[in-house]
Formats: C-alpha cells, structure tokens, sequence
C-alpha cells in the first residue's frame, strides 16, 4: 500500500515499511536460488540494501567477491508490485552473471544477462517507464560556464574539479577552455 503526506503538492511517497522489506528480502532470495539452478552455479545470499534514492529503482554492486545489492524504498513503496517482479529479478540478474562470469568483462546488460533473464521468463528490458511524482527525487545542480563560442552548464562535481584545479574542460565545438561565467 502507498502511503502519502496529505498536505504537500504534489503529494510525497513515504519509503516502504518492514513488512515490504521483508517481501523484498524474500523474493530477492527466492531468485537468487531460482538463478543458481538455471546456471547450475551455487549462488550465495548477497545483503539487500534500501538505501537507494534518485530516480533508479535498483541496483547491483560489487567489490572483489563482496556483492549487495541496493533498492529505492521509495520507487517500491511507489509501484510495489511492478518492483517485486521486475526490478528484483533484473538485479539479481546481474548478481548471478557476476557469479557466473567473476573476473570476466561483460556488458552490464548483454547477452549473458539478457540469457538470465529469459530463463527467469522475463524480457530482457534495461528500463521501466513508471510514473515517479512524489518521489523524492535528487536534481544535481548545474553551474554556468562560458567559452569563446557559447554558454555551458556543467555539473557539480567538474565544476568543483575546475575550481580546485585538478581537471580542465574544453569546448567540443571551439576547442576553448570552460570558464566561469559572470
């Protein structure tokens, strides 16, 4: 169920409590085993994270050998559903190419995931299109740049790179240096 702050326009999505959670936690175990024997691979249990924000409902993480895979509370407490059957597999998805693959360049979204999730009976789709109004959503701030040719906006963190010196952008159609603008 989608819980909503009343008073605020346009109404904000509250995370999803313990008992979603829970779901979530169960299902992402319940596909990790489903995907360990469609590889005939032992795949262990990975950490199920809700600390996701943005506009991303999923995502799989790895670090040598330490795996975790991190969802948005609030996206789910959005489209609950659409997430438990959709974004859970696709995440453990990659959790099992991982596996299956360890040490090997795959493409995030090529032909060995696009395998897994055909196997799980899904469509290998990058991408959901769902509604995210009331989502708390982060919007990175942009900051004004010139060159000799046009306006720039860049993002902060290469306009904190600029700032302390250690990177230096050029425009692709003049080839001038970005500077602040006035």
């Amino acid at each position: 169920m989608t819980t909503f702050i009343a008073s605020e326009h346009p109404p904000r999505v509250l995370p999803i409590g313990a008992q979603q959670r829970q779901q979530v936690v169960a299902a992402t175990a319940a596909w990790i085993e489903r995907a360990g024997q469609l590889l005939d691979l032992p795949l262990a249990p990975v950490p199920v994270l809700f600390d996701l924000r943005g506009a991303t409902a999923g995502m799989f993480r790895a670090r040598g050998r330490e795996c975790w895979i991190r969802f948005n509370p609030w996206i789910f407490a959005k489209h609950f559903d659409d997430n438990l059957h959709v974004t859970v597999p696709h995440e453990v998805a990659h959790y099992a190419v991982y596996c299956q693959h360890y040490r090997r360049r795959v493409r995030p979204h090529g032909p060995e995931w696009q395998r897994v999730m055909r196997g799980f009976g899904l469509p290998p789709e990058v991408t959901f299109k769902l509604d995210l109004a009331g989502v708390p959503v982060r919007r990175q701030q942009r900051h004004a740049y010139r060159c000799a040719c046009r306006d720039h906006e860049v993002s902060t963190v290469r306009h904190r790179r600029m700032l302390e010196g250690r990177a230096r952008y050029l425009c692709r159609y003049c080839d001038a240096p970005l500077l602040p603008a006035l």
